[in-house]
């Protein structure tokens, strides 16, 4: 039995004691083992569970982008309506994005745009969103890994990932949102199906939580007994410190070596320590990325980080989101299964909580174009387009009026959504709205066709029906979801 444990003591009621926080090859106090997680996610693989070797990953505006600044400008509406950043035509013949977005205009041709798509919420509400009704109150993410298991079979990484800007910059301070993170909490809630089952948050065991530390803590605080068994959490450093991690590691593994420590262990605790010595620590680390394409995914030069938060005060903005976008790429490579990633600040009111006007698009959009171009080429280059599935929402759209001020306010009618590889069909763009960009024209798509579709590129969806090893109402649930009729197989 492997155990690491913080060199630091923890004081408790108990008195002073090291806090162990990892055991390999045993049931610890708190729940399973590593070892154990991945003995019964190869159980359950060896059961047939009908998933298919692909990934997701979730992009996910939080604050509400706007429809029309987005994809859907309507330049020939009366000036109140159309897009306040004009427009840029597309490879699509008589298609036009709003011009924040020309690098996914040259790609539009790669990627499917869903016009008649309404989330049905008109509040800073993300499960809604993020997942379908079901008795749980559990978002889509969760539902998946408690069908396909908390960690892949291959590599032992978590399935369900939520990245942060804090996870791919070390220190990194920024406030919680406005509603003190329990809104941002349900992006990736597991709801009753228990903590096991939500988002592994690397985040969380940074230093970099911003003036309401507790606040943060309390409400990103998931991943459950998966989280309790991988974090590693270094004394007083962030998991994803990323030199002492491996450093670490890597003396373990030489004395394991040398000492032949293992040499009586399992199959799953060899699998487990290896996890932690080779896979997790790299999976992670993109300082052992292709410095080309860390500088093609590079947004830290569009804009400097407090032209942002300079405004948006009370959100999770930065300027950071290319590399978040490629560390979603590099979980889904490494094994991953359910990447949600989480750019915040699109809350565009103009109310002095946000930008004056429109000009959040000016940042948070061009980032946005950026980032998403960055991997849409990267994942085609390594091909895994068929792979990995974008879909880029939020939790809602905007006004189509601009406010007084020169603002979109809370709109539920029409929101964004772009769809692109995992199989389905590209360069198209499916319904329309009418000509303000108020309603869809005829009926809408929500959020059960969205994650419908989505299952349907995860699971064979007729055997996920019959299915004995899904659980029977999870898998009746995720099969009888409604698609996208244009996207369906």
């Amino acid at each position: 039995m492997l155990t690491i444990q913080d060199r630091v003591r923890q004081h408790s009621c108990s008195g002073w004691s090291r806090r162990e926080f990892l055991r390999v090859g045993a049931l610890g106090a708190g729940g399973l083992s590593l070892a154990n997680l991945l003995a019964i996610k190869a159980q359950a693989a060896a059961q047939g569970i009908p998933v298919r070797d692909r990934a997701v990953v979730l992009l996910f505006l939080q604050g509400g982008p706007s429809h029309i600044e987005c994809f859907d400008p309507k330049m020939s509406a009366p000036r109140e309506f159309r897009s306040t950043t004009g427009e840029v035509a597309t490879k699509l013949p008589g298609i036009t994005f709003g011009g924040s977005f020309p690098k996914l205009a040259e790609r539009a041709d790669q990627f499917a745009i869903v016009r008649n798509y309404a989330s049905g919420n008109g509040a800073h509400t993300y499960l809604q969103a993020a997942g379908t009704e079901n008795k749980y109150k559990a978002s889509l993410s969760a539902l998946y890994t408690r069908a396909v298991g908390t960690t892949s079979a291959k590599t032992g990484l978590p399935n369900n990932v939520l990245i942060l800007p804090e996870a791919v910059q070390p220190g990194l301070t920024l406030k919680n949102n406005f509603e003190g993170g329990s809104a941002l909490a349900t992006l990736t809630t597991a709801g009753d199906l228990g903590n096991s089952y939500a988002a592994f948050n690397p985040s969380v065991s940074s230093g970099g939580e911003g003036n309401n530390k507790k606040k943060n803590r309390d409400a990103s605080d998931s991943g459950g007994s998966f989280r309790e068994n991988l974090e590693l959490n270094l004394p007083r450093e962030r998991f994803l410190d990323r030199r002492s991690l491996l450093t670490q590691l890597d003396t373990l593994r030489q004395r394991s070596d040398q000492a032949e420590t293992f040499a009586g262990a399992v199959e799953y605790e060899r699998q487990a320590f290896d996890v932690l010595a080779r896979g997790v620590g790299k999976a992670f680390d993109l300082d052992g990325e292709d410095p080309r394409t860390l500088e093609k995914y590079d947004t830290t030069k569009l804009f400097r980080l407090e032209q942002v938060t300079r405004y948006l005060n009370m959100y999770r903005s930065s300027n950071l989101l290319g590399h978040q976008m490629l560390l979603a790429r590099r979980l889904c490579e490494a094994g991953c299964g359910f990447v949600t990633v989480s750019d915040c600040g699109w809350d565009m009111h103009a109310d002095g909580n946000s930008m004056p006007g429109m000009q959040g698009m000016d940042y948070l959009g061009r980032q946005v174009d950026h980032a998403v171009a960055a991997f849409l080429d990267d994942v085609a280059e390594r091909g895994l387009s068929d792979k990995i599935l974008l879909v880029v929402t939020g939790e809602m759209g905007r006004t189509p009026r601009v406010n007084n001020r020169g603002g979109r306010d809370h709109y539920g009618e029409l929101t964004p959504l772009l769809l692109a590889g995992g199989g389905l069909p590209r360069g198209t763009v499916i319904g329309q709205s009418d000509r303000t960009a108020s309603r869809p024209v005829g009926e809408p798509y929500k959020p059960q066709h969205l994650w419908g579709t989505v299952i349907d590129r995860l699971f064979d969806v007729g055997q996920l029906r019959i299915s004995r090893a899904v659980p029977g109402d999870i898998a009746n649930h995720l099969s009888s979801l409604p698609v996208i009729t244009e996207l369906s197989s």
